[in-house]
């Protein structure tokens, strides 16, 4: 089984893909999708699906992670949050992979064993975990794979693509 892992942003969206075979993980691919900051926030949606898009086609994953929303201080930067990740829960939709969202605490519990893990932690973790020669970076490429690792440690292998967040 493929995971994509995303980990949505207003500039910088880091995605990751891993094969789940049994209790081996295997990196397949990753890397950012960068947006410029003159573009409007459509634009930046519009690449996004178009990016990811070119990346499912490629990689055929059965089943999409990504973080659940959190409370921050900065509303604007949540709201620009929110529209990328609605962008991926569109896309999800769309192209009929089940989506899985897991709390940040559950994401870094998952790969480091501890749930207020810092960033330098998850990075190392997720480099030992798929066996990578260097931490992958940016950090949102890193935690696009933590947000897959976690779907492959969270759900046993017969629901990893069944319990699907539905939405109407």
């Amino acid at each position: 089984m493929i995971v994509l892992g995303i980990d949505p942003g207003s500039r910088v969206t880091g995605y990751g893909l891993v094969r789940i075979q049994g209790n081996h993980l295997t990196h397949i691919d990753s890397g950012p999708i960068k947006f410029r900051s003159e573009q409007s926030i459509g634009v930046r949606m519009v690449h996004l699906v178009d990016e990811l898009e070119l990346v499912i086609k490629e990689h055929q994953p059965q089943a999409i992670s990504l973080e659940k929303v959190f409370h921050a201080v900065n509303v604007k930067s949540t709201l620009m949050l929110g529209y990328m990740r609605g962008a991926v829960i569109y896309l999800a939709e769309r192209m009929g992979i089940p989506l899985f969202e897991y709390a940040a605490t559950e994401v870094k519990l998952a790969v480091t064993g501890y749930g207020r893990a810092d960033k330098a932690q998850v990075q190392e973790m997720v480099r030992i975990l798929l066996s990578l020669n260097k931490v992958p970076t940016p950090h949102d490429v890193s935690d696009a794979l933590a947000n897959a690792i976690c779907h492959a440690h969270s759900a046993p292998p017969p629901q990893q693509t069944q319990r699907a967040i539905r939405r109407h």
